[in-house]
């Protein structure tokens, strides 16, 4: 027999036993410990604000709020008189009035109250109505995330997606920590992570997203050294791109993303749930995709969504979702680097968002997805056309992107670099979307912007090449 308090430190500790063993539990008949040598941990659910310690970097443990930013809230209460911050009077800003034309020919204006809070100085979450409208309307109806007990859930808008996830990971990883990560993934993620000295786990993807049996066999067999073999602390923190991936355009199932959480919540991992592409579904609708944040009955996920795919990429608003007080860490943050995300775009999104209500909302969005339908169609027909024999793709069902695979090819860096170039075409090299540099046979095109005919163009450029490399490895 092995007492309860010893079978929950080693559930929870990651111990490993060497020898083959079951051990039962006798008042619940629950499996403990499992003949394959490995520890069954109990489902870790966040109770408390305490229990997200652990996963706190030391910059972040050393963050303090800001004592003039802490006054930002009280400034519009009821009978306050700030002698405090120091806020550039409203009555000395150029502006009177902000109107923006739609292409539906709505108008919009700001002005008045409306237009100085968003010239102003304003709280480090972001203008509250428009926080509000977001948590109520883009996360609590559309994602119905699971109410946890003792945990919060809050809100903060940030410059962009990337801005958000840059503060995340700066929040949670040190240098040398590791890092479970797709492979390939967003080479902008990269681009912070790479520097700061994260060890990239690499998750094996194919069509469908991020494998679930390579994430658990990695962590399983963590600390086996003929089967993995790193010497370092084990994984916190899961990185994925569930929804028309970038560079891929795979997207996650139900069934894997129910998989990876069971997975998560075994390891006691948080999911970074970047999910820029999550309405640009180009294949059914986004409700009948649910997202990790709707699967959270443990409080674990922090969701990144963004604007810039929808409304506009320069107004750079994004909003982060997950734990209140990992939220709150990264409004410090923020406190010490851009103070708040800019007044004037949030306001202008607001307003866009009021004025349409739901139904505008949903019409503006079928919009959007059905040009990347037709444009993710035209590719495809040029791709058939063109490159069929020399290229291997897969049809993706969300976001801008295919990846291409180029036959015969070890290396498509200076091909695409160089020779691809040449000839008139932009293609991004697959080796940049690696965590960890080397070779690759692929490349990543995007169908967003090019019109069909330059698609077709395109494509017939790049076959001509292919063509003429097949030939030259041919005649060696």
């Amino acid at each position: 027999m092995i007492f309860p308090a010893v079978l929950g430190r080693l559930a929870t500790s990651g111990f490993r036993l060497r020898r083959s063993v079951v051990v039962q539990d006798t008042l619940t008949g629950r499996i403990l410990l499992s003949a394959n040598n490995s520890v069954h941990r109990e489902q870790r659910c966040f109770t408390s604000d305490a229990d997200y310690d652990e996963f706190l970097s030391t910059t972040s443990k050393a963050r303090k709020p800001s004592a003039i930013r802490s006054l930002q809230p009280l400034v519009n209460l009821p009978g306050m008189i700030s002698l405090g911050g120091g806020m550039p009077n409203a009555a000395t800003f150029p502006f009177e009035k902000l109107t923006m034309q739609c292409t539906s020919g709505l108008e919009l204006t700001l002005s008045g109250k409306a237009l100085e809070e968003a010239l102003q100085y304003s709280p480090t979450p972001g203008l509250p109505a428009l926080n509000a409208f977001l948590m109520e309307h883009l996360i609590m109806e559309e994602h119905a995330p699971p109410e946890r007990t003792g945990v919060e859930r809050a809100l903060t808008i940030t410059q962009g997606s990337q801005d958000g996830l840059s503060k995340v990971f700066d929040m949670l990883l040190d240098a040398d920590d590791a890092l479970l990560v797709e492979s390939p993934t967003y080479s902008g993620s990269l681009a912070y992570l790479q520097p700061k000295g994260v060890r990239l786990i690499e998750m094996e993807t194919d069509g469908g997203g991020l494998i679930p049996d390579n994430l658990e066999a990695t962590l399983r067999h963590w600390d086996d050294p003929t089967s993995y073999g790193d010497d370092g602390p084990r994984p916190k923190v899961l990185y994925t791109i569930p929804t028309g991936g970038n560079p891929t355009g795979a997207s996650l199932s139900l069934q894997r993303k129910k998989r990876i959480y069971e997975i998560a919540s075994e390891f006691n991992l948080l999911i970074l749930e970047d999910d820029p592409y999550y309405y640009l579904r180009l294949e059914g609708d986004s409700s009948k995709h649910p997202s990790f944040l709707e699967l959270d009955t443990d409080a674990r996920v922090i969701r990144f969504d963004s604007f810039s795919k929808i409304l506009s990429s320069g107004m750079r608003i994004g909003f982060v979702t997950g734990p209140k007080p990992l939220i709150e860490r990264v409004n410090l943050h923020t406190q010490a680097s851009n103070l708040h995300p800019t007044g004037v775009t949030q306001a202008m999104v607001l307003a866009l968002l009021e004025s349409w209500g739901k139904e505008g909302w949903k019409a503006h969005l079928e919009g959007v997805c059905a040009f990347y339908r037709s444009q993710r169609n035209h590719f495809l027909s040029s791709a058939e056309r063109h490159l069929a024999g020399l290229v291997e793709w897969n049809a993706p069902d969300a976001g801008m992107f295919i990846w291409m695979k180029l036959l015969g090819v070890d290396d498509a860096q200076e091909l695409i670099e160089t020779k691809a170039v040449e000839s008139g075409v932009l293609l991004v090299p697959g080796s940049v979307f690696l965590p960890n540099p080397r070779q690759s046979p692929y490349v990543r095109a995007a169908y967003s912007t090019a019109s069909p005919q330059d698609m077709d163009t395109a494509l017939e450029r790049l076959a001509f090449l292919l063509e003429g490399n097949e030939s030259s490895n041919n005649n060696k």
